[in-house]
């Protein structure tokens, strides 16, 4: 399990820097149109800050895989949670962002329930899923990033707004994702279980996910949407890890205490993150997005 979480770090870091290089490539695509997906992807790939973040990102992606395949899906996510704590600082380093205060104690109490549920890991024991649970979570989580991002089209919604809907779906169907790819790990059958409607489910969240992902770094302020990104996307694979796989919040008593006040930590941390970031010098002007 340790390898694992090895990998889910490595992951972390990738992955925060991949969505930095991105979010710069984004505001300088042309709109996102809707009713031109192909057109509207070659556009953003034609950017080369967004072009490396992606390579970037499936190197990330591949780290992510072995993660799930080596270590619980709860602690994955909760180590990933922690990517904010590399957001932070490679914005402010790297970036031109600037972190108050109050972005840094967020970066505290996160790396703090990171510590905490480091300490009360336990051995992930034998690979076991609940069918009629995995079958809910998805469908749930499924219908509620598809939801936002129906609500996100409507025409009274700012910008803000939308972008910060947007990235919640995301982040949610990040985390359908993160479960079908899960369950997919340890499945048997035809081709190592990749021929599978759980294959399908993670490749169409994950289509959906990128087109909203893209969406709201193009309109909203890119550390509040990554963020906001990141914590949908690993609570909902957290609850995924709970719910579907049965993965135990803790051994004994002092560990499940350790560990449910070390994910309010993390949840509470990241919270803290988000805003009010600003860059030093002034925000890109947002291009409109086409409906």
């Amino acid at each position: 399990m340790i390898l694992g979480l090895s990998f889910a770090l490595v992951c972390a870091l990738g992955t925060n820097l991949s969505s930095l290089f991105k979010a710069r490539g984004a505001v300088l695509a042309r709109p996102i149109r809707v009713r031109h997906p192909l057109r509207s992807a070659t556009n953003l790939f034609r950017q080369r800050w967004f072009a490396i973040g992606w390579i970037l990102a499936l190197f990330a992606w591949g780290l992510h895989i072995e993660a799930l395949a080596r270590a619980p899906l709860s602690s994955v996510q909760v180590v990933l949670s922690g990517g904010l704590v590399f957001l932070a600082v490679l914005a402010e380093r790297f970036f031109g962002y600037h972190l108050t205060r109050r972005q840094w104690l967020g970066v505290t109490l996160t790396a703090a329930g990171l510590a905490v549920i480091g300490v009360t890991a336990t051995a992930e024991g034998p690979q076991r899923s609940s069918l009629a649970a995995l079958i809910a979570v998805e469908t749930a989580i499924l219908a509620l990033g598809v939801g936002l991002v129906r609500i996100s089209t409507r025409r009274d919604i700012e910008h803000r707004g939308e972008a910060l809907l947007l990235a919640i779906a995301a982040g949610v169907l990040f985390g359908v994702s993160d479960v079908a790819i899960k369950y997919l790990t340890h499945a048997h059958g035809p081709v190592f279980g990749l021929l599978s409607p759980w294959t399908l489910t993670a490749l169409i969240s994950f289509v959906v996910s990128f087109y909203a992902s893209a969406r709201s770094l193009q309109i909203g302020l890119a550390i509040e949407v990554i963020a906001i990104t990141s914590v949908a996307a690993n609570l909902s694979a957290i609850l995924g890890g709970i719910l579907v796989f049965g993965e135990p919040i803790g051994s004994g008593a002092v560990g499940i205490i350790g560990r449910l006040l070390a994910f309010g930590l993390v949840i509470a941390g990241a919270a803290l993150v988000p805003a009010p970031l600003r860059a030093t010098s002034d925000h890109p002007a947002q291009p409109t997005v086409a409906r």
